[in-house]
């Protein structure tokens, strides 16, 4: 998939979930000297040891060149890029820690995908408000259809590296591309994010779907109208319409709703079949990110005077314990219109 040469770097990636272990993997691979921090204290030792992440990423063989940590002063001391793969509603409170071991030298990847709830902002106005302004031109931001599965077993993937700086965008493409990862870059990093971050409440929506046994032209509805919703509210926000006919929008989007892997869409699935929330949160492993997301972007939505009727039920199916199948028929009962 058009691999790319650039000379090695030290790379710290603080998170040690599936995606974070995914894109450590896909940076030692690529020959550069990689730090992996990670929450958990037994998963260091297991993952100097065994050379393995079994709980976010079993079975896959980590190179020797990751050296895992849980101290971040280990991890960013002389690296040259931070990749920033930590759950979006502890990003605030994990980065004001790393933020005094940083400094203008670095470039920051993030890879979380979120909307922050307190505050409403995404993930990109978080950075900038935690870090020192030296480095808010030296943020990317990277998304696209991403299973870290997938990623993690060399398959070919196509993501997206958003960059405010041109030059910043290109040094992260180079540094992580390579025969099975392409990287393409954009400047669109408000369009990037919100596509990142919102799909996942459409993929919960989907799997309701699915739940129920509606089939796959309700799918395919949902699909196609979350999209148009998640353009219009970051239309609103100054992101760019065509963002959202690319890898960050509709790739990540249809890949989302339809894959087995997705965590979003199973989370639906088990909802739309009559598990309750609490439940099926109390028994997953790793994050479902359109949970907290749905609950952030229903606000935004209300604050900016969008209308987003698929991300409102999800909220009032997660939050308000509405009935799955009343909440998706509510949808089909609205008043008719023209396509927009």
């Amino acid at each position: 998939m058009g691999a790319t040469t650039t000379a090695a770097l030290t790379i710290a990636v603080i998170g040690g979930g599936s995606w974070g272990t995914a894109l450590a993997k896909v940076a030692a691979e690529k020959g550069h000297a990689v730090r992996l921090w990670i929450h958990e204290h037994p998963l260091v030792a297991e993952v100097r040891e065994k050379r393995e992440n079994s709980i976010y990423l079993p079975g896959v063989r980590l190179p020797e060149t990751i050296s895992p940590t849980n101290v971040f002063e280990e991890a960013v001391s002389g690296a040259d890029m931070v990749l920033w793969v930590v759950p979006s509603h502890v990003t605030r409170r994990v980065l004001e820690k790393v933020s005094p071991l940083l400094s203008e030298r670095h470039i920051v990847v993030c890879a979380t995908k979120g909307v922050e709830n307190e505050t409403l902002l995404p993930m990109s106005d978080v950075l900038k408000t935690v870090l020192p302004g030296a480095l808010h031109q030296r943020l990317a931001f990277l998304s696209g259809p991403t299973f870290a599965k997938e990623v993690a077993a060399n398959l070919p993937t196509a993501a997206t590296a958003a960059a405010f700086d041109e030059s910043v965008g290109r040094a992260v493409q180079d540094a992580l591309s390579g025969p099975s990862f392409r990287l393409y870059t954009n400047s669109d990093v408000m369009g990037v994010e919100l596509a990142g971050a919102i799909k996942n409440v459409i993929a919960i929506a989907a799997g309701i779907s699915d739940g129920l046994g509606f089939g796959n032209n309700a799918r395919a509805a949902l699909i196609t109208r979350g999209l148009a919703e998640i353009t219009r509210l970051g239309v609103s926000m100054g992101a760019q319409p065509a963002t959202f006919a690319g890898l960050a929008g509709m790739g990540d989007l249809v890949l989302t709703c339809t894959g087995d892997l997705s965590r979003n869409r199973t989370l639906g699935m088990r909802l739309g079949k009559g598990e309750k929330l609490k439940d099926i949160l109390a028994g997953m492993t790793m994050v479902a990110e359109g949970v907290q997301t749905a609950r952030a972007v229903h606000h935004l939505a209300m604050k900016q005077g969008i209308e987003m009727p698929i991300t409102e039920q999800v909220y009032r199916i997660l939050y308000e314990e509405k009935d799955t199948a009343t909440a998706l028929r509510d949808l089909m009962g609205r008043s008719l219109k023209s396509e927009e």
